[in-house]
């Protein structure tokens, strides 16, 4: 991975943030480390050799920094977090994201419209062990999944800005939302405040899923040891994660129930341990936010995962001043249009008011944006980035490595390419080059793109034209190899030459060409219809 632009700073580096300073060192990438207290600036100046600040706004106004990690306590995630973005920063928060979901909404449009990656520190995602568990589930290895149970206990370190629920507990909801691929339809938290009669100690949590399905959560920091378990039970086998577990931290049970005479009958058999890698999770997830950041894609666990999570951990809360008492959750508003035969594969992102059409398959990690119209039986990703507004015509396919900006327009069944010598028996997908389709440009019917090259701002790639090379900002282009056959006025209208400059018959617009360069003089330049409502929009993740 090339790192050399990459430029990090980790606002926090306090009982978590100081793991997370020492990955980014390692990974050769850490820029600054922000924090308010003297001895800590000291210390990790003289450990690492690196910038320190006690503001972070000098960590924010710094352009050398292209993105920011924040550890810092959860009351100052959504402040903190709202300002790098704003400050054009890419952000790794840690959980949870936010305090409350309308702040967590607030940060998930933004990034969307700021284009930036928002990732959120659920750190078993990046496991090895729950990465395991999440395919032994996926191939159906363990059955029809019955109920899960996760425990988080230890006498650890007391909080008193936020509860054992939001400390603890945010790691297994992000684990089970994942391994069920569903949400909650209603959740119940029992809990007791015993050091502070304001700050839950101890909770335990249900999950019921509109498949059948029930979580149990228990997590508590009064516990006299540490233990650290998940429990998956399928009709097939049984599996457990123990996170404190040296070796075997995963292990599958092939225990079976039979019925005889009408009564079951458990049969237990040995537990069989599943091979994991022995990397640190923590450098995985912070390997992970580095890949998002060079190939500008979807993180695993962005902030429509956050959300998610914040969600139910929200409903908890209201369950816990409420004695209890179960809370239904809400769907989460589906502002976009799906058609029953499409698939969406999670995690992915779709804009408000885009319509994916029949029998459409919008690969994991993909983002859309708004207003976008996706066809018959077109195919995106996975770790496509697509802008707002844009149009996709019938059988399409968006591969790895192609962007597509604001209001680009695709024909019917033209063709993208990602590899310029493809073999069916060798494998090369580390060779994959980028094309990028910029702002307002049109690729007609039948018209094939080879990877690698731009297509210009409101240019136009006719029916048919094989595109070889990078095309101009507002250029025609015809045949096979495409050539450039005139201008296109930005409302799409072939220009005409008036003299020593070009003129739209259609809006009047006015071009003046120099070195190839199409660059208009006159007349309004108009922004999508997309772009100007961005205010009062937002993206939805699967």
């Amino acid at each position: 991975m090339d790192v050399s632009k990459k430029k990090v700073a980790v606002i926090g580096a306090g009982y978590w943030g100081k793991n997370l300073v020492r990955n980014f060192h390692h990974l050769g990438v850490l820029a600054a480390v922000c924090d308010t207290r003297q001895d800590v600036r000291d210390k990790i100046h003289g450990e690492y050799g690196t910038r320190t600040a006690a503001t972070v706004d000098s960590i924010l106004a710094d352009d050398a920094v292209s993105a920011v990690v924040i550890a810092a306590p959860a009351a100052q995630h959504y402040e903190l977090t709202r300002k790098a973005l704003l400050a054009g920063k890419d952000v790794f928060v840690e959980k949870p994201l936010a305090l409350t979901m309308a702040q967590g909404n607030e940060l998930t449009k933004l990034a969307a419209e700021r284009r930036r990656i928002l990732m959120v520190g659920h750190i078993l995602e990046y496991h090895p062990a729950v990465v395991a568990l999440h395919e032994l589930v996926r191939k159906g290895e363990l059955g029809k999944i019955q109920y899960i149970y996760s425990s988080r206990l230890n006498l650890g370190k007391l909080r008193t800005e936020e509860n054992i629920l939001w400390s603890f507990a945010p790691h297994d909801v992000s684990v089970i939302l994942t391994l069920l691929a569903e949400e909650p339809s209603q959740v119940a938290s029992h809990g007791g405040a015993y050091l502070n009669s304001q700050i839950f100690d101890t909770t335990l949590t249900t999950l019921t899923f509109p498949s059948g399905v029930k979580a149990h959560i228990f997590v508590s920091w009064l516990h006299p040891f540490k233990e650290q378990k998940l429990t998956v039970v399928g009709d097939k086998s049984m599996a457990v994660f123990d996170d404190t577990q040296e070796e075997n931290k995963l292990t599958v049970f092939p225990h079976r129930i039979d019925w005889l005479d009408r009564v079951p009958v458990a049969y237990k058999a040995g537990g069989r341990p599943i091979p994991i890698s022995r990397d640190e999770p923590l450098r995985l997830e912070c390997e992970h936010f580095l890949e998002c950041i060079e190939k500008r894609m979807q993180p695993r666990t962005a902030g429509e995962n956050g959300l998610a999570v914040l969600n139910i951990l929200e409903a908890c809360e209201h369950s816990l001043r409420d004695s209890g008492k179960p809370v239904t959750l809400r769907p989460h508003s589906r502002t976009y249009f799906l058609h029953p035969t499409a698939v969406l594969d999670e995690p992915c992102t779709i804009g408000e008011g885009t319509k994916i059409w029949h029998f459409s398959h919008v690969l994991s990690r993909s983002t859309l944006g708004r207003n976008c119209n996706i066809g018959q039986n077109v195919v995106i990703g996975p770790d496509v980035t697509i802008g707002n507004n844009v149009k996709i015509q019938n059988n399409v396919s968006v591969y790895t490595g192609v962007e597509l900006e604001d209001d680009v327009f695709c024909g019917p069944s033209m063709v993208f390419t990602n590899v310029v010598n493809p073999r069916s028996h060798i494998v090369r997908k580390h060779e994959y080059r980028k094309t990028l389709v910029k702002k307002g440009a049109s690729i007609g019917a039948n018209a094939t793109v080879i990877c690698g090259t731009t297509i210009g701002r409101y240019a136009f790639v006719g029916a048919g034209a094989v595109v070889t090379r990078d095309v101009p900002d507002y250029a025609l282009v015809l045949g096979n190899p495409a050539r450039q056959a005139g201008w296109m006025c930005y409302c799409g209208v072939r220009l005409k030459a008036n003299g020593t400059a070009y003129q739209c018959s259609a809006c009047g617009r006015t071009y003046e060409i120099k070195q190839n360069r199409c660059v208009q003089t006159s007349g309004k330049v108009e922004e999508s219809v997309a772009t100007q409502s961005s205010a009062a929009t937002r993206a939805h993740s699967v």
